[in-house]
């Protein structure tokens, strides 16, 4: 049978999507051991793992971007999740950081309307998970900003606001939400979760994996393996069980 007839006769293949949208946190996630790779391993031949991490960005850039990665008419109905991951780079003091900097009341408000974009292409609210900052070890961060010439341009404290407005946001907008913030500073030294105050260390993106498959999971138990278990497939007749 040439390529050409099969794909007449053969139903178009199309993976669902988890879509990771964030900043560099999540641009970094398909390192190894990364919690992108994490979740795309246990994925593999239900969803496609896609990452659009954006290192540096903030909300007021992210909601610009949004509509270009998602709309009605490029497959939003195959969409199985989405992760808004920001608030690291919004959070970085006005004063010494003024380009990265949002406003807390500005990041809150987009947060929702990323939220409701999401909601206005068919998107619904269960399919979407907040994710906040990760606290910041303010020492460790310093002497990053140090060695590029910079002062500490973040604080745990004001961090600790966004994540907040973030959980805020989940609440309103009935979205699910993973508070980093909170779960990594929760009864422990959080400085090991963290490579140079900021980003995630290997035992961070462990964490950080572990706590968004237990969310996930139940999204998407349900979904099949696409194309059968090789020892099922009619061997003398292929294009019953592949097409």
């Amino acid at each position: 049978m040439a390529l050409a007839e099969a794909g007449v006769r053969g139903r178009l293949l199309r993976w669902p999507r988890v879509l990771l949208f964030g900043d560099s946190i999540t641009e970094y996630s398909f390192q190894e051991n990364g919690w992108g790779t994490y979740l795309a391993e246990r994925l593999v031949r239900k969803c496609d793992v896609v990452n659009r991490g954006i290192s540096g960005y903030n909300t007021r850039w992210a909601k610009l971007i949004l509509p270009r990665l998602i709309t009605e008419s490029t497959g939003a109905d195959s969409i199985a999740a989405v992760t808004i991951f920001f608030g690291a780079n919004d959070s970085a003091l006005k004063e010494l950081n003024p380009k990265q900097h949002v406003p807390l009341e500005e990041y809150a408000a987009n947060l929702k309307s990323m939220v409701q974009y999401l909601k206005s292409v068919d998107i619904t609210a269960d399919k979407i998970i907040l994710i906040t900052p990760p606290p910041l070890q303010e020492s460790a961060w310093e002497k990053a900003c140090l060695a590029k010439g910079d002062k500490l341009n973040r604080c745990n404290a004001t961090t600790g606001q966004y994540a907040q407005a973030c959980v805020q946001v989940a609440k309103e907008c009935g979205t699910d939400v993973l508070d980093l913030w909170s779960l990594m500073q929760k009864n422990q030294d959080f400085s090991s979760y963290l490579s140079d105050g900021l980003h995630l260390s290997a035992k961070g993106n462990s964490f950080v994996a572990a706590q968004l498959w237990s969310r996930l999971e139940h999204k998407l138990s349900a979904l099949p393996s696409l194309l059968p278990y090789w020892r099922d497939v009619d061997h003398t007749n292929p294009e019953a069980s592949l097409l």
